[in-house]
This record gives structure tokens, sequence and C-alpha cells, in this order.
């Protein structure tokens, strides 16, 4: 029989379970990331990616909408794989089932804004605000920029703040939360996969810099300032586009274009024109970002200092280059596994693979602050 009052001291002595599992899931695939804390530091202790098209019935690779019995399925699956230890877990949210829009208002006290944000957000939210879910932060000051000039009028813009609002799709928590239960999982938080990919992919800056999260469905391009969210835009192409050209182009199926991808990417020296059916989808995701960097200029008059790619579509041969070239400045892949601990000779392994869980690690990064 148990002692009840050995059991209670030792519920007090007995250290917190110090793991946590960071779960993105995407669009093609989920990565699961397992960290525990030691001596104050984030230790790597298991990883592990499954693809989703095969829980669809198509190929690898592909994006596929999955109801949540089969994501969690593919979680299941995945957390045996990989030899998990622990359901202590935060989850990603798709920056699609989520709204991010920067708003100004009436500089006041931090308590005032949870009155005066929704009441602000109903003129941007193009839904009933009942189905979605309400975040916000207000942004520091940059003393370092000018106010705003209108009709070659400087307009102060010391009483106003501007807020960061984040709004969520109530559908998308709901079905995150079937996915804890129906797993068995102690998720304490859904988290939109941009500030998980800050959080692992950005070394703090005061210039502005660049992360281009290249997904299989479209890539998510958001400047970083000072640890912030400055700006964000969806491109609705993605590493998918690449194979889907190839596969029509030479009449090959999804599974061989997808190799070929792999293999070639866009410095291919064959006569096949691999690197020009390629190149077409990525002109087109570089051409969107420049205007998107250009914008950010004329806002804010500052220059981009860095680009970082993040994403399974990051690792394309030749594209860190391609995009240095475009844009003219420091262009970096991802290296999100440099932010904990893990066994050297896991090195070479881990950089590569580093890119596709920029959202995982960013989740259990954050997932091990909050223990």
């Amino acid at each position: 029989m148990s002692n009840p009052i050995s059991d209670f001291f030792n519920s007090i002595f007995t250290p917190k379970e110090s793991r946590v599992l960071g779960i993105d899931i995407g669009s093609s695939s989920i990565k699961v990331v397992q960290l525990k804390k030691k001596g104050g530091k984030a230790v790597l202790e298991t990883y592990g990616e499954i693809a989703l098209g095969p829980y669809a019935g198509t190929d690898l690779g592909r994006s596929t909408v999955l109801p949540p019995e089969k994501i969690s399925e593919a979680i299941k699956d995945l957390l045996k794989e990989s030899n998990t230890t622990t359901i202590d877990s935060g989850l990603s949210i798709s920056i699609g089932a989520s709204f991010i829009v920067f708003i100004k208002m009436p500089t006041s006290e931090q308590s005032h804004y949870a009155e005066m944000v929704p009441i602000e957000a109903r003129k941007y939210i193009p839904v009933p605000i009942s189905e979605v879910t309400l975040d916000w932060w207000a942004i520091p000051k940059d003393q370092d920029t000018v106010s705003e000039f209108q009709n070659g009028q400087i307009i102060e813009d010391d009483k106003m703040t501007e807020i960061l609002l984040i709004v969520i799709n109530n559908e998308a928590l709901n079905k995150n939360i079937e996915i804890q239960k129906n797993v068995g999982l102690q998720t304490s938080f859904s988290e939109v996969e941009i500030f998980s990919a800050m959080r692992a992919g950005v070394e703090p800056s005061i210039a502005p810099q660049i992360i281009m999260d290249f997904g299989a469905g479209s890539t998510k391009v958001f400047v970083v300032e000072r640890g912030v969210l400055k700006a964000s835009h969806v491109i609705n192409r993605g590493s998918q586009d690449i194979t889907l050209a190839i596969s029509k182009s030479m009449n090959l199926s999804f599974e061989e274009a997808e190799k070929i991808k792999i293999r070639e990417g866009i410095v291919s020296s064959d006569k096949n024109g691999i690197s020009e059916i390629s190149s077409i989808t990525i002109d087109y995701i570089l051409s969107e970002t420049g205007r998107f960097i250009m914008n950010y200029y004329k806002k804010s008059n500052k220059k981009i200092s860095k680009i970082i790619l993040t994403g399974g579509g990051s690792l394309l041969r030749g594209l860190r280059e391609k995009a240095q070239n475009s844009f003219e400045t420091s262009v970096e892949v991802a290296d999100p596994f440099a932010k904990v601990e893990y066994p050297a000779f896991l090195d070479d392994v881990l950089k590569t693979a580093g890119p596709e869980f920029t959202v995982a690690i960013g989740i259990a990064i954050r997932k091990l602050q909050d223990i």
C-alpha cells in the first residue's frame, strides 16, 4: 500500500519532466523534434519526419488536406518510429489558417488594449469575429525610423502604437485539439508557424532580415527586425509546383519527377531542360519576393541585411546561389539545430536536414522555455 505522506513529498521533490515535443503539421509531411533541458541548455534527443501522401492515397511530397483522424494516425506512426518518450508538446498552426495584420491604435496602457483591439479588429477581419481567436502584441517603437510622410508633410506618430494582430481560425484550433486528444498528447499551445520559424531560424539582429520558408504548396516570406515580425507575405507557389512542372513536361509520374528534382535542382548540366523547367517556378517566387522587399524598403527606408532559407524546398540544388544573385545580399540556409546540443557525429546530417525542421525546433524550444 502506498504511503500518502511519502507520495506527497515525492511529488514535491521529484524533478518535473523536462522532455518536450515540437510537432510541425505541414501540408506534405509532419516533423517532430524531442528536446530535453539539461544544465539550462536544450539537448536534442530524437527527431523524425513522415510523409502525408500515403495517408491520402497519393504520392510522397504532394500537398494534402487530411481530416484530424488521418493526421492523428500519421502522428502516432511518427512518434513510434522516432522513439519519442514524452507527450508534453506544442503544435503548429498553418499560416493558411491564420491572418496577420498590422494596425495602428492610440498609444495606451497595455491593459486597455484588451478592450480596444477586438473592437478595432472587426474592421480588418473578413469573417464573423465569433469564428476566430485573436492575439496581439504592441510593437515597441523604433527610435531609428523617421515618421511617415504624407503630402510632403511629416506625420508625427508618437501618439500611435503599431499592433501586431494575429487572427486564428477556430476550426484550425479545434482540429488541433481533436488531434491532441486522438494521439494522447499533453499540448499546452498551438502556434502559427511563422513565429516558430523566427525563434529557431533567426539570430538576434537590429537590421531587418527575411525568412523565406519554401513549403510544398506555398512559400512564406516575412521580415524580422529586432526579433519582431514586421511584415509577411504568402506566395502560392512551392516545391510541389516544380515537381508537377517536371512531371508534365517530361510525361513522368510525380514520384519520378520528384526524384529528378531532388537530384538535379536548378543546376542540371543535362540537355533535358530540367534546370529551365525548375527555374520557372523559382523565378516567379524570387520575383514576388523582390517586390515584397521593395515594398518594405519604400515603407521603412531600410534595406534587408540577410535572407534565410527554410523549409524542405530550400534544399533545392542551386537555390541559394540563385537567390544570392537575384537579391545581391547575403543568403543563408537555416541551421536551426545550431540552437540545440547534439552528438558531433550528427553534424553533417543535421545541417542538411535542418531547414525542414525549423518550425518543429521553434515549437520545442518555446515549450522547453515554459517548463
